[in-house]
């Protein structure tokens, strides 16, 4: 297959968006109709520690009021120093990512020289803002996306709603169906200069907490080893922890609620030792 010619006043650059576009490719889905029966990803969360950004997300997706996936991954990594987490409709939002992911090579290839952070969340911002036909159908895609600046040597968040509005946070955010709760949690624990076992602890105590109060979010699944994936963003880049560390996370968590449930020493309404 021939690469595709332009002429100096059609030339896309290294927008590879406006590369589809122009070589007669559909960028995104444009859909006329509501799926009835869709799977939606949930809870994804982000939050700022010392060296970085450490970023979540549950593995259930559902479909209406039931579990259509229980092992789906949700936090991606966008480039080398940079991630990007899904909410919203499954399909769609896997697909964003994927292209928004070639957009960043795409423009570092063309361009020699990799997007600035902002630049980076300008770019998925259009993407979001393109896909608002289908949100207006109920099909919403609502990433949330965070990385490492090198310029400033310190983690940034960026939030979007369906209109491709994008707005920066400054501690941490959570979206989805259990993104209150999520952020609820982080709220009580955060505070500034976090170390990253602080981060990632706090992390993993939001999601749990977010699916102890959600029916959409997916919490720890002991019997199969499906787990939350967590992932940190810092100068040495994008890492994803691995799922025994998850697990053992999550396990010294669940230990630590089981004993704050335990009766302690005294005695019994009865008027027995306890």
């Amino acid at each position: 297959m021939a690469l595709p010619l332009f002429n100096p006043t059609e030339d896309p650059g290294p927008d590879f968006v406006s590369l589809l576009r122009r070589s007669g490719l559909p960028a995104m889905p444009q859909g006329s109709e509501v799926v009835p029966s869709l799977r939606h990803a949930t809870t994804v969360v982000a939050l700022r520690f010392a060296d970085g950004v450490v970023m979540a997300g549950d593995r259930r997706a559902t479909e209406g009021h039931a579990i259509a996936h229980r092992a789906m991954e949700k936090v991606f990594p966008a480039d080398r120093f940079s991630a990007v987490a899904i909410a919203g409709a499954a399909g769609f939002a896997v697909e964003m990512v994927r292209l928004f992911q070639t957009q960043l090579e795409h423009y570092e290839k063309v361009e020699g020289v990799t997007l600035s952070l902002e630049g980076k969340a300008n770019q998925l911002a259009q993407m979001v803002r393109q896909h608002l036909p289908l949100a207006m159908q109920g099909l919403a895609v609502v990433p949330l996306f965070a990385g490492y600046d090198v310029g400033r040597g310190a983690g940034r968040i960026f939030t979007y709603d369906v209109t491709g509005g994008h707005y920066e946070e400054a501690d941490f955010q959570a979206t989805g169906s259990g993104g209150r709760d999520a952020r609820t949690t982080i709220k009580l624990g955060f505070r500034e200069g976090l170390t990253r076992e602080e981060a990632v602890e706090l992390a993993v105590q939001a999601l749990y907490e977010a699916a102890d109060e959600d029916a959409g979010t997916g919490g720890p699944d002991i019997v199969r080893g499906i787990y939350p994936t967590v992932a940190v963003v810092t100068a040495d880049g994008y890492m994803e922890l691995p799922e025994s560390e998850v697990a053992d996370r999550f396990g010294a968590l669940i230990a630590r609620k089981r004993a704050a449930q335990e009766p302690t020493g005294g005695v019994t309404s009865g008027g027995e030792p306890a």
